[in-house]
């Protein structure tokens, strides 16, 4: 039996395919067709998934897709209708996507692949919770799953067992640590749900001297749920995040993008971390406390704040902890799929994602015929033992490496398959990489126009 998943049209469009139960391939959208976070209907991943199997879209038992829009569609109204006329102008400029695909992504799906049959449309924390908790290597676990919101949802609680998964705890929009954490995003001059992590990795040079201004933003209770303090926010009814509000806690307006990163945007993001973390150990010492659980799976885009993931160990009783290796939007696409075959058919577990390799892979043959045809000049080795000697060269004498093999990455972290590799050594190499990359850059836009 195959079942296929499906995310898209907010961010990180992806598709996964499972047989019986297991993971024949997945992939984002992004990785066919170099638009960083595709949104898009993921024709190409589904292709590819398809092409994989050696199927097409009329031998798929279930579709899954990782949302109710209906529902989303719901908030949607619901929070303009109540900032309205505020609102106005942001609830126009979304309404054509939303009559043109999202409420219409049922026909979409059947009239794109040929399908004829049911489509199911799993609610967005739970199939985060399935993303993280149906393959994972645990029978029993808690659960967490933040984000930016789904439906309603942005902070979801939960147990599961077997192949039963309940979430008995709810934080819901416009209260989102996710969504707070974009702000500062946005307000640090960075582009949202693309540079979160610029802001992540920004904070260790700062220190945290906005710390006392910034919980005034968020009030965080024993039981795990919190609120946001509206003032500072304007999400909720424009197209922009931070409040004059906020820019005036923060001591300046928001940065632009080209314009110097200062110490004090470097104290604002250590701050935010710092808060951030804070939220996290209080919500899952909370869910510790109703669960006696050991194990811990967590998903969400938050759940890629791998700084604040390492120290839940040391700020919590829990012993274990598991996160797939893509646990934003783009790994909804499994928890769909596996969530409709062990959850919704009752089908015994008996797939852990160990193998992150996912994506599509090419033969030596393949390649070979490739650099051919395109005149492109290379040297071909007898075994990896020559590979690593010649790599590990010219990594040394500070030339910028381009490291391909195997299938490709799931999620967005590199993980050894498709990896820039340069000398940490040399302390020009940063500048020598940013050349390196500009140029390529470059000329891939002079050979696309």
């Amino acid at each position: 039996m195959y079942i296929l998943g499906i995310s898209c049209f907010y961010h990180d469009a992806a598709a996964c395919l499972i047989k019986d139960g297991e993971i024949v391939a997945a992939a984002e959208e992004e990785r066919f067709t170099r638009v960083k976070h595709d949104i898009r209907f993921p024709i190409n991943a589904i292709n590819f998934c398809l092409h994989k199997a050696g199927i097409t879209g009329k031998d798929l038992e279930y579709v899954g897709f990782y949302e109710k829009p209906l529902l989303k569609f719901e908030r949607l109204l619901s929070q303009h209708i109540e900032m309205f006329p505020f609102s106005f102008k942001a609830f126009y400029q979304s309404i054509p996507s939303w009559i043109n695909e999202k409420l219409r992504v049922h026909s979409l799906i059947k009239k794109k692949l040929g399908y004829k049959r049911k489509i199911i449309f799993v609610e967005h924390h739970l199939a985060h919770a399935a993303s993280a908790y149906l393959v994972s290597p645990f029978k029993e676990s808690a659960i967490f799953t933040v984000d930016g919101v789904g439906e309603w949802t942005t902070t979801a609680l939960g147990v599961a067992k077997g192949n039963d998964i309940e979430l008995f705890k709810h934080v819901y929009f416009p209260h989102s640590l996710g969504l707070l954490y974009s702000t500062i995003t946005a307000y640090l001059g960075f582009k949202v749900n693309n540079d979160e992590y610029k802001v992540m990795g920004l904070a260790p040079y700062g220190k945290p001297v906005y710390y006392e201004k910034m919980k005034k933003i968020v009030d965080v209770k024993d039981d795990g749920s919190y609120k946001l303090n509206m003032d500072y926010f304007t999400y909720s009814y424009k197209n922009r995040m931070p409040s004059k509000k906020l820019c005036l806690l923060l001591d300046g307006p928001v940065r632009k993008p080209e314009e110097e990163i200062t110490q004090r945007h470097k104290d604002v993001a250590a701050a935010l971390q710092l808060v951030y973390e804070d939220a996290l150990f209080k919500i899952v010492n909370y869910v510790y406390e109703k669960t006696k659980s050991e194990n811990l799976v967590i998903a969400g885009g938050c759940a890629l704040n791998s700084v604040a993931n390492g120290k839940i160990l040391r700020n919590s009783q829990f012993k274990k902890i598991w996160c797939q290796p893509d646990p934003g939007d783009g790994g909804t696409s499994i928890g769909t799929a596996i969530f409709v075959w062990n959850s919704l058919l009752n089908k015994k577990r008996k797939y852990v994602l160990d193998n992150p390799y996912l994506g599509p892979k090419y033969s030596d043959s393949e390649i070979k015929k490739f650099l051919n045809e395109n005149s492109i000049k290379y040297s071909e080795f007898k075994n990896e033992k020559e590979i690593t000697k010649s790599v590990s060269k010219l990594i040394f004498e500070s030339n910028v490496v381009g490291w391909f093999q195997g299938g490709m990455e799931w999620g967005p972290r590199a993980l050894g398959s498709r990896s820039i590799l340069s000398n940490p050594t040399n302390p020009k190499m940063q500048e020598i990489l940013n050349l390196v990359i500009q140029g390529f850059s470059h000329q891939k836009s002079l050979n696309n126009s």
